[in-house]
């Protein structure tokens, strides 16, 4: 715990047997309270790995519900758990367990509710070996996003991600898309709420186990990126009125 809240770091995992347990060897438990694993069908042994680990808290998908669907579960275990601030961390390593002290203490001091780790603030995603197309991909997105949301992250597509109770309770996250855009539609909808968010330089790792998505579903990823700023700038403007507020 930190300041009486207690931490909750849940893991979305698909096909993490190879990584789970080196992250899980480098989250900081003399202040994370609880682990939640989501295994989203995998079709290697990560849930035999968690239970070996001793991860207490698992729940595996009998059919693969998506990246969007894994974080549901993992929000509403931890929420049923009496988590106060929840961080998102990939259990395939590709982002350090060393930055959660970091962000549980900015939401714990009441200074920002969201924490997002950035592999874009300073030199984090090119050092890591994230491929070019996808940082120039990341920055043109990125651009357009703070346009129509009037925001200035550095990011939004980080997969490192800390969270208040009060916004997870204030938004409707279980309504959004099951797919990576997910992670967009959350955003927006902690936004609209007015939520401020604080952004950490979090370095990454590119390797052969780390999760990773195609050309072709980078492609639809984009599309579906610029759809929900787009739909969040209209209904700003109540030109449309959006399920997702």
């Amino acid at each position: 715990m930190l300041n009486n809240k207690k931490i909750i770091v849940v893991l979305p995992a698909y096909n993490a047997a190879k990584t789970l347990e080196k992250t899980f060897s480098e989250i900081p438990f003399d202040i994370v309270d609880e682990v939640v694993l989501v295994d989203d069908s995998s079709k290697d042994d990560t849930v035999e790995v968690g239970r070996r680990i001793g991860i207490k808290h698992i729940i595996k998908h009998d059919k693969n519900k998506g990246y969007g669907g894994n974080q549901k579960s993992c929000y509403n275990k931890a929420l049923e758990l009496g988590a106060d601030i929840v961080i998102m961390l990939h259990p395939d390593y590709q982002y350090t367990p060393l930055l959660i002290p970091s962000m549980s203490h900015i939401i714990a001091s009441g200074l920002y509710p969201v924490v997002l780790g950035s592999r874009i603030l300073g030199k984090g995603a090119l050092n890591g070996g994230m491929p070019m197309y996808k940082y120039i991909f990341n920055r043109f997105l990125t651009l357009s996003e703070n346009i129509l949301l009037s925001q200035k992250l550095s990011e939004y597509h980080t997969g490192y991600r800390a969270f208040s109770k009060e916004v997870l309770t204030s938004i409707n996250y279980n309504i959004n898309n099951d797919d990576f855009i997910f992670d967009n539609e959350m955003l927006s909808q902690i936004f609209m709420n007015g939520f401020e968010i604080a952004e950490i330089t979090c370095p990454t790792k590119y390797f052969e186990e780390a999760s990773s998505i195609n050309f072709s579903r980078s492609i639809k990823y984009g599309l579906g990126v610029l759809r929900v700023a787009l739909v969040h700038r209209l209904h700003k403007w109540k030109l449309v009125k959006s399920k997702l507020y």
